[in-house]
């Protein structure tokens, strides 16, 4: 959730620590700080709020250095304060720590430091971490770290100088995810591979138990018992300019326009329509396995994933004929979960780094389950401990509300559940051609709808006042109804619920009124009778009725308030189009209440700590 810069070298840090921490600002944060050694003299500055804060700061009193670290704070331990805004120092202000993830026996700790004699002026978890590596310093930094990481229990991605010290960084990570930059005559270190893009290409990814001492000219890795760990030094082939606005207004509404080309990276290399071929390099499982030994599927995921996950169940029940279970992973493993070597895992998370799916993926393991991700980023943590893994090709995401990794997610979750029901002869070969062709046309659909959103900005603004927010779809609609009022809520702040359209009668049909808006996903296919009859049961209660529908659809108009059409698709792809209104109108929605599009408060991007 939090984001970590440092840098060692004989550049000013400060500049390369700020200019990293705006790269990080997307994790979501609120408060910031960075601490650089002068003179064997540490100097810290914190803020609440913005980054624009800290910046202020250090243009009114400028400072320059060569060595320092930064933080981006997402509040767990204490609220959101000067105090406990990170960098934090042991009492003799000598060491100096940032901190990634949640010290779980911190008061424990706490209260042992305390009766030594030691005060403490946050709440946080993190600065019992400082007076801790105090306690054990010895003139030696490295070892005094490593004799604190034995004590401490939990998760953590830490940058560590010391006064003392000022020719070396410490770094250690543990469940959350830390990256070492290689620079000539300089190095870095980064919760993410963004903040050091513009510096270097070359990343050592640290793996769990690492401990590393960073120098300008040299990164040695090792553990808490000092034993030396082997490292590989990766290039990342990543564009910066990827993470610009590009000229957009927000990330968001970027990412929103990019769909089309991301599901066609995430397509590329792996589906042949003409031929009716599947060919996914990355999945090695034997087709043995899919034929006959697997028994059913169990999909874990959070937020918008699960949501893709939701799909993903409708596509390989109906298509492949496994049966298939789709787990909140914050829930999955205090359930005991029934698992064994015939359970085949998929875990879904753009950032690789969820905590709740990581140890899900990590309990499918132990329990002898063959595992699969699916994810946006090369070398995070779940991408490279699960056995298989399928990258979905969008780039850097930026906005905090997914929107171009959920279509990634679904074009992945398709590509597979097509692939499967072939080799499980529960699909043609022709038939397998026709999908493939639907699959394959879906781009050029999106960017044909793309190219007029006037009908989604009036009704945004018709509809910005509203207090409430009902959403309905049926079958493989009803996922993205669930979707759609996640993108609302997230980036308005509107109380919006998704709901299977059924289920209308079963308890929310009580909120309609003629002030609540009913968004109604109400596409050609099977189930469009049925939505009908749902559109006509919410009118009927005086709901002003917004429906998503197939080009030409005419009746419609008799039946709703407000009607965003959409290019005609096979109800099979329907999701995929489905989605791209409805985050239109939750983004338009935000942008005419003056809302923060891109960082919505309360949020983080990546969720790294359960």
């Amino acid at each position: 959730m939090c984001g970590i810069i440092g840098y060692i070298g004989k550049a000013n840090a400060v500049d390369i620590i700020l200019s990293g921490l705006k790269k990080l600002e997307y994790r979501g944060y609120d408060s910031a700080g960075i601490a650089v050694i002068v003179d064997r003299k540490v100097h810290i500055r914190r803020s609440v709020g913005k980054l624009c804060n800290l910046y202020l700061n250090f243009r009114e009193r400028p400072i320059s250095a060569n060595i320092g670290i930064g933080h981006t704070r997402w509040a767990t331990h204490g609220k959101p304060s000067e105090e406990n805004a990170h960098p934090h120092t042991d009492y003799t202000k000598s060491i100096v720590i940032v901190h990634n993830g949640i010290i779980e026996n911190y008061a424990k700790l706490r209260d042992e430091l305390q009766n030594n004699g030691h005060e403490f002026k946050s709440e946080t978890d993190t600065e019992v971490v400082a007076h801790l590596i105090k306690e054990h310093y010895k003139n030696n930094l490295l070892y005094a770290v490593q004799k604190t990481l034995i004590k401490i229990e939990g998760s953590y991605a830490f940058g560590i100088i010391c006064k003392e010290e000022p020719d070396k960084i410490i770094c250690a990570r543990q469940d959350a995810p830390l990256i070492i930059g290689v620079g000539k005559d300089e190095n870095f270190i980064a919760s993410d591979v963004a903040a050091l893009l513009p510096h270097t290409r070359d990343m050592i990814f640290l793996e769990n138990g690492d401990i590393a001492e960073v120098t300008v000219d040299k990164i040695i890795v090792k553990d808490v018992k000092n034993n030396m760990r082997s490292v590989k030094i990766k290039s990342v082939e990543c564009d910066a300019v990827q993470s610009e606005k590009s000229g957009y207004k927000h990330f968001m509404l970027k990412e929103i326009f990019e769909q089309p080309s991301t599901i066609e990276n995430t397509l590329n290399g792996r589906i042949y329509p003409n031929e009716g071929r599947v060919f996914i390099e990355e999945v090695k499982i034997k087709e043995e396995y899919i034929k006959k030994d697997i028994s059913n599927i169990c999909v874990v995921a959070c937020g918008t994933a699960y949501y893709a996950g939701l799909v993903s169940k409708i596509l390989f029940e109906e298509f492949a004929k496994i049966p298939t279970e789709v787990d909140i992973a914050s829930e999955f493993r205090y359930r005991e979960p029934i698992l064994n070597e015939k359970t085949l895992v998929i875990v879904i998370s753009q950032s690789g780094e969820t905590a709740d799916t990581l140890a899900a993926l990590r309990l499918a393991k132990n329990k002898g389950c063959q595992t699969l991700a699916i994810c946006n980023v090369i070398e995070s943590s779940i991408s490279r401990e699960s056995v298989h893994v399928i990258y979905t090709c969008c780039g850097p995401e930026i906005g905090v509300a997914s929107t171009k990794t959920f279509t990634g997610q679904l074009t992945a979750l398709y590509i597979l559940a097509l692939d499967w029901a072939f080799k499980r002869g529960k699909l043609t070969k022709e038939s397998l051609k026709i999908y493939l062709k639907e699959l394959e046309g879906i781009p050029l659909k999106i960017r044909l709808f793309l190219e007029d959103v006037k009908p989604i900005k009036i009704v945004a603004k018709m509809l910005a006042h509203k207090k409430i927010f009902l959403y309905l779809g049926r079958y493989l609609n009803y996922p993205i109804a669930l979707e759609g009022a996640l993108k609302l809520k997230e980036i308005s702040y509107i109380h919006a619920e998704g709901y299977a359209a059924g289920e209308m009668k079963h308890g929310p049909i009580a909120l309609i009124d003629a002030s609540v808006p009913v968004v109604v996903v109400a596409v050609a296919g099977r189930v469009y009778k049925k939505i009908i009859s749902n559109i006509e049961e919410a009118r009927a209660r005086g709901g002003v009725i917004i429906a998503v529908a197939s080009d030409s659809n005419e009746e419609i108009k008799n039946k709703s308030d407000y009607v965003i059409y959409v290019p005609k698709t096979s109800e099979f792809i329907s999701p995929i189009m489905t989605i791209i209104p409805l985050q239109l109108l939750a983004y338009y929605i935000s942008v005419f209440l003056g809302c923060d599009v891109d960082q919505p408060r309360n949020l983080a991007k990546s969720v790294t700590v359960e």
